[in-house]
């Protein structure tokens, strides 16, 4: 057995000195990482001589305080000389481990194969910590790996599963959560954490549809903007050069006259151009912060003309999907319309969704709120209807999430039939019109030199 002293860095980011007694140098940094340290350097003490400052590293250390807190040793440590010894001079290239607060969301994708994978250990009669300590082994993803570990931490000193995926709202939301409890107390976790996996595969799949119809729209409109843009500021203005010396001061064509005008102007105001661009997106983004101007916006996308019954049709399918895999796992009805208030995405339905709450609270039933939304047809207040009457709501909402998904994928479908050939005429035009107007001139120029042979 070797010593070896180590530099890592605790959860907050703070550098941590000690030593440590394993057989190689790779056990001594599982060792280190297994105390929920991220080490940097590494070394080995030779013939026990530790340099000054190593030794001060290497005090005794104190029982490590909970995840989120630092101890006053850990903060002196942090704050002390770094060492100078030879055993720290070879650095290890291991990933830095961000503060809570400099993490964004984990994606989708990997929640969702988490979520697949311990509903499958678990439903195969792993006990739930054994099948957490499978998938730290599996893990990949750093942030949801040391929420792992966190977690299994919790579990031992007695907490419950969903008490310690509280702790992490930015890998495991409400929903998940809420879910996560109702299985624990009905005894049916890995039927829940098998409705949440299918729950965020079929969302996931809905949004990735919208997202792929869109490609091929803003492919060919930026592709146009680009076009129009070289045509503008380059191609026409060595035409108008042409056309000056080859006219001799006749007047050009008036389609020529509008064409290089509108050139001119860009080349001479382009900047103001992406300054009015900017201002509106700024604009759009500040409005769009605040409560009414975020409820106008969805009130304007569930309006538009083309897209309208697009978003309209997914935010049903997002609302009734989640609302009845709430019901169906055990939620309670005013928790789970508290959760898809917040979830749904879409304000509109967000406030509907809250008289529907009220009315509930109430002692009163769903279907004369969604009525009074225009956001929800007859059919979709009808199923609920019939939910509510023969207790079988879960099922119900279910049945409407997987008709809007099919209707969702129908809408786009068609949206992305009747974009593409719009968007390609678009270009014909506008690249068409400057083309023409070019050759105008010379069609001009043609005319007048054959017009006095034509009369001999």
């Amino acid at each position: 057995m070797a010593i070896f002293q180590y530099k890592a860095k605790d959860a907050e980011g703070n550098e941590v000195f000690g030593e440590i007694e394993a057989a190689s140098r790779s056990e001594a940094i599982a060792a280190v990482r297994a105390e929920r340290l991220f080490p940097t350097a590494l070394g080995e003490v030779v013939d026990g001589e530790k340099p000054e400052a190593d030794q001060r590293a290497a005090a005794p250390r104190q029982p490590r305080p909970p995840r989120h807190a630092a101890s006053p040793a850990r903060r002196a440590s942090a704050a002390a000389a770094k060492p100078k010894g030879k055993g720290l001079n070879r650095e290890i290239n291991i990933d830095i481990h961000l503060p809570s607060w400099l993490q964004g969301r984990i994606k989708t994708k990997i929640l969702t194969q988490f979520t697949r994978m311990l509903a499958t250990l678990v439903n195969a009669g792993l006990p739930l910590m054994r099948g957490l300590d499978v998938l730290k082994q599996q893990m990949k993803n750093r942030q949801l790996l040391d929420a792992l570990g966190g977690i299994t931490e919790n579990i031992a000193a007695g907490g419950t599963f969903s008490e310690s995926l509280q702790q992490y709202p930015k890998i495991f939301d409400n929903l998940y959560v809420s879910m996560v409890k109702a299985g624990e107390a009905g005894g049916v976790l890995e039927v829940v954490l098998s409705r949440l996996a299918e729950f965020a595969e079929k969302s996931e799949k809905i949004k990735n549809k919208v997202k792929g119809a869109m490609i091929y729209p803003v492919i060919v409109l930026v592709s146009a903007l680009v076009i129009t843009a070289l045509l503008m500021i380059f191609v026409v203005p060595k035409f108008q050069q042409v056309f000056m010396d080859m006219l001799n001061g006749q007047e050009l064509p008036a389609l020529t006259r509008i064409v290089v005008d509108v050139s001119q102007w860009v080349q001479h105001n382009w900047n103001i151009v992406l300054i009015i661009g900017a201002a509106v997106y700024v604009i759009k983004k500040v409005v769009g912060k605040t409560p009414a101007g975020a409820y106008f916006y969805d009130v304007v996308a569930l309006k538009f003309p083309v897209t309208g019954t697009l978003v309209q049709r997914t935010a049903i399918s997002r609302m009734t999907r989640t609302l009845g895999t709430l019901l169906s796992s055990g939620v309670p009805i005013l928790q789970s319309l508290n959760i898809v208030r917040d979830t749904t995405g879409n304000l509109v339905v967000s406030k509907a969704i809250e008289n529907v709450h009220e009315a509930v609270k109430e002692g009163e039933g769903m279907t004369a709120p969604l009525a009074q939304c225009p956001v929800f047809p007859p059919m979709v207040v009808s199923m609920v209807q019939v939910g509510e009457e023969t207790g079988a709501l879960a099922d119900m909402l279910n049945r409407v999430a997987d008709t809007y998904d099919d209707e969702v994928d129908n809408a786009v479908a068609g949206l992305t039939a009747a974009i593409e050939p719009v968007l390609i005429i678009f270009l014909a035009v506008v690249v068409g019109t400057i083309v023409i107007a070019m050759f105008l001139p010379m069609v001009k120029l043609i005319s007048s030199l054959s017009g006095p042979s034509g009369g001999m």
